[in-house]
């Protein structure tokens, strides 16, 4: 009976890796999609909505940065659970981690630089009416 449990862990540990690399791909068609906006952003308008939209989706990429954390943490804390596939799910899992990361930090860099962009035609256009 213990060998089964320990099977039927690690197969549903298995699913949740599987299912962690599923989720990274509706942040990259959602950024995909956002890039395609940015493209043809021309007002200061487009480029707020623009930036708004990579913010939601940082706060999303955080959201999932800290659930990796804390599965990393498990698999660390509970490697006995998964004897010889321990160490291939934490290194897995601290891949993921790192890739969330680093879409997040370039997210809120793309945000950063819309909003800018965003308060820069809207300053030009507040000018060129009170002029």
């Amino acid at each position: 009976m213990k060998k089964q449990t320990g099977k039927f862990i690690v197969v549903v540990s298995m699913l949740g890796l599987l299912a962690s690399c599923a989720q990274m791909a509706p942040f990259e068609a959602q950024n995909a999609d956002t890039r395609r906006v940015a493209e043809n952003a021309r007002t200061y308008f487009d480029h707020d909505t623009v930036a708004r939209q990579y913010e939601i989706t940082a706060r999303e990429l955080l959201a999932e940065v800290e659930r990796q954390k804390k599965l990393l943490e498990h698999y660390e804390d509970k490697s006995y659970l998964y004897g010889k596939r321990a160490q291939d799910m934490r290194a897995h899992t601290w891949a993921l981690l790192r890739r969330y990361e680093m879409a997040a930090e370039e997210t809120v860099k793309r945000a950063a630089l819309h909003q800018k962009i965003s308060s820069e035609l809207a300053r030009n256009d507040h000018a060129k009416r009170v002029n």
